[in-house]
């Protein structure tokens, strides 16, 4: 690897996903005032709104954002398409 080209600052950071609480560790260059005290060790804190924790995608937790009943009315349509056909 070259030298001098990596951060003098990549150290232990604590992720705190704000939505449902969940704290990770992990290393990282980020800049931060606040710090949280986990296992008796202070680590940076950075606040997240979101994460992989809680957000839908990878939760499974999908929700179908309906508009105004438009996918109430795709589904009548598509249903009179169907009930055409069979005839």
């Amino acid at each position: 690897m070259k030298a001098g080209i990596h951060p003098e600052s990549y150290r232990p950071v604590a992720f705190r996903d704000m939505s449902n609480g969940d704290t990770f560790i992990t290393r990282s260059t980020i800049a931060t005032k606040e710090t949280v005290e986990i296992d008796g060790v202070t680590y940076p804190l950075v606040k997240l709104e979101i994460s992989s924790s809680s957000h839908p995608f990878y939760t499974g937790k999908q929700k179908l954002v309906d508009t105004a009943g438009r996918v109430d009315k795709f589904m009548n349509r598509y249903q009179k398409h169907l009930e055409n056909k069979k005839k």
